[in-house]
């Protein structure tokens, strides 16, 4: 396995790959490796000849800087882990320094207002953030296709917006979310949640798939308040905000259309550690 830390060396490499007409997939993430950034791998695997994996925690998307301090690096153990699953992975993993030249700001961004739904709420500068690295990455990698989770729906709704508004000569695929045992959604963040919470966070995903079932017959506004009743009783979890929008426009809904698609956005609190899903509900 082939680990570069600095773009220059990389874009060299890559560019000898490219003359020979070789595919390139990248698979941006931020480290602390689980099965959910595996699929990501396996299918860009599947479908290129070069696949480059990203790890790098990017200091411009965090509005928490106490939620990036505590951000959880566990770089040889992600190497481990890439390697077992094959040999023809190629990590990026560069310091702030070599990605920002000494400039750690975001560009602004325009999605149409997409960034201004859900999570960007509640996130300031988020997809800011967001935007500035994945195009920053593609511009050093130019890979042919990326590969982002759909449990981050809204970041992949604006990676594309992204890429379309910037003729950016990149495919953009969005991955199923991959859930533990219990339902929970696999993230980076539930290896910081106490063995009690984690499996008691089953409850999350429970209640969006009991919403997706109520959503067939009731309305958004009931399912949303059915929503917010359950988490009334549950003391060590706070909803932040449930919501049904969109899948394109992301904004949220009070009547249902035909041929309209529609998904389950849910942010919640266990203690300090925030915790996203989202489901489709037709």
């Amino acid at each position: 396995m082939q680990i570069f830390t600095q773009k220059e060396a990389l874009i060299q490499f890559l560019e000898k790959e490219k003359i020979e007409k070789k595919t390139v997939g990248l698979v941006p993430t931020m480290g602390a490796l689980h099965k959910g950034h595996l699929s990501l791998v396996e299918m860009a695997l599947k479908n290129n000849d070069v696949v480059v994996v990203s790890i790098f925690v990017n200091p411009t998307q965090f509005d928490n800087k106490k939620d990036l301090a505590k951000y959880p690096k566990t770089f040889e153990k992600d190497v481990e882990i890439l390697g077992n699953l094959s040999n023809n992975i190629i990590v990026f993993a560069p310091s702030v320094e070599d990605i920002y030249d000494n400039n750690v700001t975001s560009e602004t961004f325009d999605f149409d207002g997409l960034e201004h739904e859900m999570e960007g709420k509640f996130r300031s500068g988020h997809f800011d953030g967001v935007g500035t690295i994945v195009k920053k990455l593609f511009l050093i990698v130019a890979p042919n296709n990326a590969y982002f989770g759909e449990k981050d729906f809204q970041q992949l709704q604006i990676i594309k917006k992204m890429v379309a508004k910037n003729k950016l000569p990149v495919t953009i695929t969005g991955c199923p979310i991959s859930r533990e045992e219990s339902g929970l959604a696999m993230s980076s963040r539930n290896e910081r949640l106490p063995k009690e919470t984690r499996n008691e966070a089953s409850f999350i995903y429970e209640t969006i798939i009991k919403a997706k079932e109520k959503f067939g017959t009731e309305s958004a506004l009931d399912t949303i308040n059915w929503i917010e009743k359950q988490f009334d009783s549950k003391a060590n979890f706070k909803l932040e905000y449930a919501e049904i929008a969109n899948e394109e426009t992301l904004k949220p809904i009070k009547t249902k259309k035909e041929n309209e698609r529609y998904r389950l956005f849910i942010a919640v609190y266990a203690g300090d550690i925030r915790l996203i899903d989202n489901v489709a509900l037709n």
